[in-house]
């Protein structure tokens, strides 16, 4: 019982860490817009959702090119997620939008730093947070 009280714990800090990462890179990345806390956190579930299910399967379909490209590809691969997550939100009316590809590209890579960052220093282990 104790066990699944840790991973409830976790999950909850891991999902609060994501949210206030997407609210701190739409206050630093112009184009990404939240607009409110409730709607990152909900975003936080959509960009969850993505990474998960979707964005395994582009990264399989662009392996060559990430290959050839010697990984800097995954840079368009993490757009293309942040972006389809935006479109997601948007038809469900959440609050969150990346409005073109280089807020998209540049909102990946501040989101990945700002998470890590944010994950670790409430320890969290940093492959849990995006």
């Amino acid at each position: 019982m104790e066990m699944e009280k840790n991973d409830m714990l976790s999950f909850f800090l891991t999902w609060v860490v994501a949210a206030v990462s997407l609210v701190v890179t739409a206050n630093i990345v112009p184009g990404i817009t939240v607009v409110s806390f409730p709607a990152a956190m909900l975003a936080a579930v959509v960009i969850g959702f993505v990474n998960a299910v979707v964005r395994p399967i582009i990264t399989l379909l662009t392996l060559p090119l990430s290959i050839l490209t010697l990984g800097l590809f995954l840079f368009v691969v993490n757009a293309i997620s942040l972006s389809l997550a935006s479109w997601l939100a948007g038809a469900f009316s959440i609050g969150f939008a990346v409005n073109g590809f280089w807020p998209a590209l540049f909102g990946s890579i501040v989101l990945s730093f700002i998470s890590g960052f944010i994950g670790r220093f409430v320890n969290l282990d940093s492959s849990a947070a995006q």
